[in-house]
């Protein structure tokens, strides 16, 4: 790496310190994917939105592959099959894709989310939408969920608990940006469900929604299938690599609409995106974990 240049992309800069460090040594302008803010205005670079998006979708069609069911209502000479049971945690981009997949393929969805205010799109794609009382705050003003106590985390897994013994595949994608995902399916909780169903874990990268979860491995557990998601957006290459590569087109065009222009740091894009800037971390939480690492 080279002084003066600059980098766009995913850098996952919590979990890569040492990189973060590099670039600041080398002053190296560095914008980060993850980091770019929710607003209307960088919603066609928002790359996060747009790999959820893809990891929602093949999440079913991996449950679909892994269980033991057909997913769709059949009537048949030998007798009715009845239509798979799948519940979606998570209603954001990846949930919502998950739930309109599932539909499509002929599923009984339904979904769960602790924020009231996605009751709506969670039935504008075909799902029931599994409800609790609210005694916390559970978004931040970016649009991302927060961090839970035990006690709203236990609450939430009573009532997730009471839908397992009739759900065939479970499709988690609850997570707390630059955080640890919630544990949200016990394993006394996989017990409750019938043998030959499937946990699609999209939060494995972070820890993972099950408490069984492996990232990047499958493995059974009392007759269920727990399948630690990682990367998926990378199973299907062509859409997600199409996809990515606008978003980092409309970013970089955003940051430079000119050959001999300079990002302005008050722009509010400029600044969720921007980690690194002249030999500086600017970016509040992750100065704050290299700070922690004794580092100056």
């Amino acid at each position: 790496m080279k002084e003066g240049l600059s980098y766009i992309g995913f850098l996952a800069p919590l979990a890569n310190l040492d990189i973060v460090r590099a670039m600041a040594e080398r002053r190296i302008t560095a914008f980060s994917m993850e980091y770019v803010p929710r607003i209307t205005r960088a919603q066609s670079m928002d790359a996060l939105s747009s790999m959820a998006t893809v990891a929602g979708y093949k999440a079913v069609l991996i449950a679909a592959e892994r269980m033991g069911k057909m997913f769709p209502l059949l009537m048949t000479a030998a007798g009715t099959v009845p239509a798979a049971t799948v519940l979606i945690l998570g209603a954001g981009v990846a949930g919502l894709q998950a739930i309109a997949t599932a539909k499509r393929l002929g599923a009984k969805v339904e979904a769960f989310d602790p924020r009231p205010a996605v009751k709506e799109q969670v039935k504008s794609v075909g799902a029931s939408f599994v409800e609790m009382e609210i005694s916390e705050n559970v978004e931040t003003v970016g649009g991302y969920a927060k961090e839970q106590s035990e006690a709203f985390l236990q609450k939430e897994r009573e009532v997730i608990g009471a839908r397992l013994p009739k759900v065939n595949a479970l499709i988690t994608t609850a997570q707390v940006f630059g955080k640890r995902a919630p544990v949200l399916i016990t394993e006394q909780m996989v017990k409750m469900m019938q043998p030959g169903s499937v946990i699609v874990d999209l939060a494995a990268e972070q820890g993972g929604n099950c408490e069984l979860t492996v990232p990047g491995k499958e493995i059974q557990k009392y007759g269920v299938t727990v399948i630690g998601a990682v990367n998926l957006p990378a199973t299907t290459p062509v859409d997600a690599s199409q996809m990515y590569s606008r978003n980092l087109l409309n970013l970089f065009r955003h940051l430079f609409p000119t050959p001999d222009a300079i990002p302005h740091p008050a722009d509010e894009i400029v600044k969720g995106a921007c980690i690194v800037r002249d030999g500086e971390v600017l970016n509040e939480t992750v100065r704050a974990s290299l700070q922690q690492g004794g580092v100056k």
